[in-house]
């Protein structure tokens, strides 16, 4: 950690890397945080004296476990499942699952981390937790992508139930992987209990808006940040990394509010469409055919594919970074800069590196971190819980107006909580102290537990 920060906090997270040596990822999101918590600390001694950052920095419950399965060739794999139960203050751990071969405690640990905040700044009564595998589901056929499910939750149901865990999908888990995987559930417990994963089919207790609502959580978030500044999307050229369910229908809304979306990626590289990305092609190639950005080019005149470089050269107005940790360095942010862009919004979680906020805040780019920006996933996924627990389905115009409401809201408490702590404008700390705060009061009323 730099230099600035009280010995107070700088002891916390010589602790936290005592403890979690070479997890980089999850390093990078406790001392994103701590650096925030230094002026709570001034407030507030007894989060020192109760050592509750300590508390909430150690996960209540780690799980790892061996998965095996067999491909269509009779081939005998083993992969390492994961399921971090970070913290239960608020209401049962929530957070997705990845399937990813980049999967390792420490991503976990940090998704997971971040996720205790990103749920608290919802509202909703739900606590913060994250799993997954280094399962690679790319190029796997639907036969194999079953097998695997099944195989993950005969050793992770035993860990789950609507008031326990409630896992959803993220990179690699989509509708598909949900249906597996709830199947396996019902068919071990015997139960058919809809509230126990959320981001299912709409024809069995999924809820309308889920698909969209990480992307189109996040354009309403950008969308607050610029009316504070007295701005709109009308006529801003926006730049979206990924091709994913987060940047697709951030993409989608972005058009509806006013903005054009000009460029998206994928690992193979990325697409440039100066007329604005056309939904129902990107839909069609990424969502039907489980294709390549490279085919959305070849079928739209107007679109150029690039193979090498990065996305943030493309100037903009507006960079929603919306594909993984950590894609966004130093180097691009500066890049970014000069090329005049004025708002970052992080559809992923935490793909702007330390380096990078530190050019948008010399830059004077207002930036949002992840876990406001695209807590609209997850605060559907709480909406769909309700859905389940009442027998209810809700109509999509209004679950997309509690979501719009409840990012709204988030931006809101960000802001006036940045105020309060003395740097206002600062989402950074705004999210961080306001998360911060709420887990924190839940976690002293039930006592050292």
């Amino acid at each position: 950690m730099n230099g600035e920060v009280p010995a107070s906090v700088q002891g916390i997270y010589d602790e936290v890397l005592r403890r979690n040596r070479g997890e980089t990822e999850f390093l990078q999101a406790v001392q994103e945080v701590l650096e925030s918590l230094a002026v709570v600390l001034d407030r507030h001694s007894e989060y020192t004296e109760m050592k509750t950052i300590q508390r909430i920095c150690e996960p209540e419950r780690q799980v790892i476990f061996r998965v095996p399965w067999q491909d269509d060739r009779g081939e005998v794999h083993i992969n390492r499942g994961f399921r971090v139960e970070f913290n239960s203050a608020l209401g049962p751990y929530k957070g997705g699952l990845r399937f990813h071969p980049s999967v390792n405690l420490g991503i976990v640990k940090f998704l997971g981390f971040e996720q205790v905040f990103k749920n608290a700044l919802t509202g909703m009564p739900i606590g913060g937790g994250k799993g997954g595998s280094d399962f690679d589901p790319k190029g796997r056929s639907d036969a194999e992508i079953m097998r695997f499910c099944q195989s993950f939750m005969t050793e992770l149901y035993r860990h789950l139930g609507e008031y326990t865990d409630v896992p959803a999908g993220d990179i690699g888990v989509g509708a598909r992987e949900i249906g597996y995987l709830f199947g396996q559930y019902k068919r071990i417990t015997n139960r058919y209990e809809s509230g126990v994963i959320t981001g299912k089919g709409l024809g069995w207790g999924g809820a309308l808006v889920r698909t969209e609502a990480t992307g189109y959580g996040a354009a309403f978030f950008a969308e607050a940040m610029m009316e504070a500044a007295g701005e709109s999307f009308d006529g801003k050229r926006v730049t979206v990394s990924g091709s994913g369910n987060v940047a697709v229908y951030g993409v989608e809304k972005v058009h509806q509010l006013g903005g054009t979306a000009v460029a998206c990626s994928d690992s193979s590289g990325y697409v440039v469409d100066e007329k604005g990305i056309d939904l129902e092609v990107l839909k069609q190639v990424k969502e039907v055919e489980r294709g390549r950005v490279a085919d959305y080019a070849d079928r739209v005149a107007s679109a150029s594919f690039v193979p090498d470089g990065s996305i943030w050269d493309v100037p903009c107005d507006v960079a929603m970074p919306s594909a993984t940790q950590n894609e966004l360095d130093g180097d691009a942010a500066e890049v970014l800069a000069r090329n005049g862009c004025r708002y970052v919004v992080e559809g992923a979680n935490m793909p702007a590196t330390p380096d990078a906020v530190r050019v948008f805040r010399r830059a004077g780019i207002a930036f949002a971190p992840g876990k406001a920006a695209n807590a609209g996933g997850v605060a559907t996924s709480a909406l769909e819980m309700q859905q389940n627990a009442s027998r209810d389905r809700w109509t999509f115009e209004h679950t997309e107006a509690r979501l719009e409401e409840i990012m709204r809201d988030i931006h809101a408490r960000c802001s006036a909580t940045a105020a309060e702590y003395g740097s206002p404008g600062d989402l950074v700390l705004g999210a961080n102290v306001a998360g911060f705060l709420e887990v924190a009061e839940a976690v002293h009323a039930h006592g050292l537990v």
